[in-house]
């Protein structure tokens, strides 16, 4: 009954209620029987409680007493027992009416609730680009959204019933719920094996949990593959960039020594006592071919065409969370002084990070021997560019030191860091220099700002907010 009346308005609730309490009152007060029919108001406090506050509904059951009361009177002696009983009896009512309809109304708020999260969660799952499977404790794949028919390439609807180790082994390997204790909610990067037998890279976010119907698994997988052949065309792009550029500076000191052994041999030549002798001769021409070698014009940069623009608040971004973790491990203080909505600059996004991991590894090591370990970024807006100041706290580089040359004697690894981060810098039309007037050890990237951004520094530079971060 309370059921089918929450379906009612409130006016019509009150309005039922009312002409049943008429109805009792009108039948108690002509009905002439050895009997109270107070009882039937019990009817129209059940009506009344699905709407009415408790207050309200003591004061219609201290109502419908005293009309009790007066329509159909008792002896004396056992009025007063009797208005007791039949108020308590409908203030109960009314009250367990009331509390049974505010019960009723949580459990259906609470029900389309989870019903609403159910349906936006399904909708979730079946537009979701990402895979989404669920299994069994045995392995056993149990729904699989559009996007995992997609990526496993199987006919719609068929993933259901098949074991996920056919498709992602590593999956397969997981020890159930039921098995260990531990509850598993963590990702890693695995292979998988499509329909077809083509393999694929993936990601996968997975996590297990339990049931009433058993120990389950749940996993999110992404395709992976396009970002490694991204990842390592660049890779690749890197390398043959800085090999271009060491092989030019090993270009340039055979070209010195053949210089030097040419000129020899034109003195020796010209003085005729070696004239006709072979192995000389044969000297003369392994110098020249030499020096036809080392002679070559090797470009510095990786093709011909214009550098692009990179966004330099992502970079700086990405840098960020690389240093972050490897600064709290070395113990040193990370600052950082960037203006925000900073312009794009002409670079190539992964030389220009380079660049910046080559200038803190040399940070990292020389702030090993040192008390205070800091190392600071700072951004400032030049008129016709941006320039990235990197600076730590050691002990700075001696005078007279030569940098940015290959090949050095007693470099801490190959001396080809700096020359190399300088020739990157110079293929976008960029700079690194290094800065003896500031504390510490502190070097400077000059990059170029894009055509259409130039003179918009200024403007940043006095209206945008710097914002500092140590960590």
């Amino acid at each position: 009954m309370v059921r089918r009346v929450l379906q009612w308005n409130t006016y019509a609730v009150l309005a039922y209620g009312g002409l049943l309490i008429a109805a009792i009152a009108i039948a108690d007060w002509k009905i002439e029987i050895n009997a109270t029919l107070g009882f039937l108001y019990i009817f129209p406090m059940v009506l009344l409680g699905t709407v009415l506050g408790w207050w309200q509904l003591i004061f219609v059951a201290a109502f419908c007493t005293f009309l009790s009361d007066r329509l159909d009177p008792f002896p004396m002696d056992m009025a007063l027992a009797r208005d007791i009983l039949i108020f308590l009896t409908l203030a109960i009512t009314g009250l367990l009416s009331l509390t049974v309809t505010k019960s009723y109304r949580r459990e259906r708020d609470s029900l389309a609730a989870q019903r609403a999260a159910e349906e936006q969660l399904e909708f979730l799952v079946e537009s979701s680009p990402a895979a989404v499977v669920t299994m069994s404790a045995e392995g056993e794949i149990l729904l699989a959204n559009p996007a995992a028919h997609r990526l496993l390439g199987v006919a719609a609807g068929t993933l259901p019933g098949k074991r996920i180790s056919r498709y992602v082994p590593a999956l397969g390997s997981i020890p159930p719920v039921d098995e260990t204790a531990k509850m598993f909610r963590t990702e890693m990067q695995t292979r998988g094996q499509k329909e077809s037998g083509d393999a694929f890279l993936a990601d996968v976010f997975f996590s297990t949990y339990r049931t009433p119907a058993g120990a389950r698994l749940a996993a999110l997988l992404v395709d992976t593959s396009d970002h490694l052949r991204e990842r390592e065309e660049a890779s690749l792009q890197q390398l043959l960039a800085g090999s271009r550029i060491l092989v030019a500076a090993v270009s340039h000191e055979v070209r010195n020594v053949c210089g030097a052994i040419g000129l020899m041999h034109e003195n020796l030549a010209r003085n005729g006592s070696l004239t006709g002798n072979q192995d000389f001769e044969a000297l003369g021409s392994l110098v020249q071919t030499l020096s036809k070698i080392a002679s070559l014009e090797l470009k510095q940069s990786v093709g011909s065409s214009e550098p692009g623009y990179t966004d330099l608040t992502e970079v700086l971004t990405d840098l960020r969370i690389v240093l972050e973790p490897l600064c709290e491990e070395s113990e040193i203080q990370l600052g950082w002084n960037i203006p925000e909505n900073l312009p794009l600059v002409q670079a190539d996004r992964h030389s220009l990070l380079q660049v910046l991991l080559n200038l803190m590894k040399n940070s990292q090591r020389a702030l090993e021997s040192v008390a205070r370990k800091s190392i600071e970024i700072s951004v400032s807006l030049r008129l016709d560019g941006i320039s990235i100041r990197f600076t730590d706290s050691g002990p700075g580089i001696a005078a007279g030191q030569k940098l940015f040359q290959p090949l050095q004697k007693g470099a801490d690894a190959t001396g080809l860091g700096l020359y190399l981060s300088r020739a990157f810098m110079r293929s976008f039309r960029g700079d690194l220099r290094y800065d003896p007037q500031h504390p510490g050890c502190s070097f400077v990237l000059d990059l170029a700002v894009a055509a259409d951004e130039v003179g918009h520094g200024t403007s940043m530079d006095q209206n945008a907010a710097h914002t500092t971060a140590t960590t």
